[in-house]
């Protein structure tokens, strides 16, 4: 949509100025969605996941998918013939959330999109599912914790693990003290995709794409095959690569676990060592993450898949560990050892005065091991969709508030924010601030392109 075209739909901008008059409240808003009422659906980006959302919703017997929007028109006519019926397709998100039909929207864009467009759905008076990462850049998630809760929006982050039943028990698991106290966690996702990418020269878009309404408020590029459909994960400009993509589902189920505001301290090493295209964010990148009492460490490699398989999230704790995926979970117990049974021996004796082994606990463990194999990755999926369905009705919070959202992302960015300027970032969790480090700190907020900034104004943050 061209500005001419926008200044004549003033539905929308209305409608966010006048919202406290007109946004239904969270109690209204309850009264007035039955629990068999069929919700009204709209989808903004029909991508990777997008697809996966629309099918899932659709699978849903109380929604009814209204309204489809997309920037790429094959996209966006695909999408049309899959939802079926009379969804209406647009190709500008603002004319979905002029729509009085939609109740919640499902934003499935690229990461630069994330916060702002939840921020307009939720101030055009609509819930919200958004994928994640949550933002692009710390403050982005205050701002949008704030429009939420002033606008009574219920939003749900799709870190779809929360969802998962045996993820949902290995948690009651970790809280209990299965583990003991639980001393550090470790994270990592491993591949091979040399050579990478390829460089593509930078060229005009193609016709069916608007390239200019897709960077939004990124800053303008010129457009480059590797900078759109998918792989603008490799771009600063509108993501964090692997740290934000996959770290932040690490990530989120540590903090569900283990309950924390965010760390104390964040150092983040590594580079694109070994990937030949033009990409920016690391192939290889190893982040320490300081808590009160334990750490956590994330490791990825993008050119190197190791023997560790792909990914993995493992909590080390005082009397055993547990590793967890998509697939299920494996508690390992660790053996009772008397300490000086554990001291290296190369004799049949240490030399006097040395450690004496008792072998008196031989055989004993400190937990009792445990293997659960039920782990569905398509449920969780399903079911992290019926909680938010749920909760719109409800309006009780989700299992992947924005809070929490916003929390592990800001986790993932400061390892970035870290790689980048060099050296360890000091953070205070209470007050959301870089300490002593006033370069790192302007890293904290990006600019917006100045359309999309008067956009922000206008919600009355940034």
């Amino acid at each position: 949509m061209n500005s001419t075209t926008f200044s004549k739909t003033v539905n929308r901008r209305e409608f966010v100025q006048g919202s406290a008059a007109t946004v239904l409240s969270a109690a209204s808003y309850g009264r007035a969605l039955g629990a068999n009422q069929r919700l009204g659906i709209g989808f903004i980006g029909f991508g990777l996941i997008g697809k996966r959302h629309v099918l899932d919703f659709q699978a849903q017997p109380d929604v009814h998918s209204v309204a489809v929007a997309e920037v790429h028109r094959g996209r966006l006519e695909e999408a049309k013939a899959l939802i079926g019926g009379s969804v209406k397709g647009h190709d500008d998100f603002r004319k979905l959330l002029d729509d009085r039909a939609v109740d919640a929207v499902v934003v499935s864009t690229p990461d630069h999109w994330h916060a702002l467009m939840s921020m307009l759905a939720c101030a055009s008076g609509k819930d919200v599912y958004v994928e994640k990462p949550l933002t692009l850049f710390v403050r982005e998630g205050r701002w949008l914790v704030d429009v939420a809760r002033r606008h009574g929006r219920i939003v749900q982050v799709g870190t779809q693990q929360r969802s998962g039943p045996h993820y949902q028990r290995a948690r009651e698991l970790v809280q209990r003290g299965y583990l003991g106290t639980i001393s550090s966690v470790r994270m990592q996702a491993f591949r091979n995709i040399m050579p990478g990418y390829g460089a593509p020269a930078d060229q005009d878009p193609p016709a069916d794409l608007d390239w200019d309404l897709w960077q939004g408020p990124a800053p303008f590029r010129r457009y480059n095959p590797n900078r759109a459909i998918y792989h603008f994960r490799w771009f600063w400009d509108y993501s964090g690569g692997q740290m934000t993509n996959l770290a932040a589902h690490a990530l989120d189920i540590v903090h569900w676990y283990l309950g924390v505001a965010g760390p104390s301290a964040v150092t983040s090493v590594g580079g694109r060592f070994s990937l030949k295209d033009n990409g920016e964010t690391p192939d290889t990148q190893d982040t320490l993450i300081e808590y009160p009492r334990w750490t956590a460490i994330w490791s990825h490699r993008e050119a190197s898949r190791g023997s560790a398989g792909p990914a993995g999230l493992e909590f080390f704790g005082t009397k055993g560990s547990l590793s967890i995926s998509r697939r299920g979970f494996v508690v390992t117990a660790d053996r009772k050892l008397a300490p000086g049974d554990t001291v290296p021996q190369f004799a049949d004796t240490h030399p006097v005065g040395g450690p004496v082994r008792t072998n008196a606990s031989a055989g004993e463990y400190w937990t009792e091991p445990l293997k659960d194999e039920s782990g569905d990755q398509r449920q969780q999926f399903r079911e992290h969709v019926r909680n938010f369905l749920d909760c719109v009705k409800s309006r009780k919070q989700p299992l992947a508030d924005p809070e929490s959202g916003h929390r592990v992302a800001t986790v993932c960015h400061l390892a970035n924010i870290s790689l980048r300027v060099g050296r360890k970032i000091r953070w205070d969790a209470n007050k959301e601030d870089i300490v002593g480090d006033s370069e790192a700190a302007k890293m904290l907020v990006r600019p917006y392109r100045a359309q999309w900034d008067a956009e922000l104004r206008g919600l009355g943050v940034g």
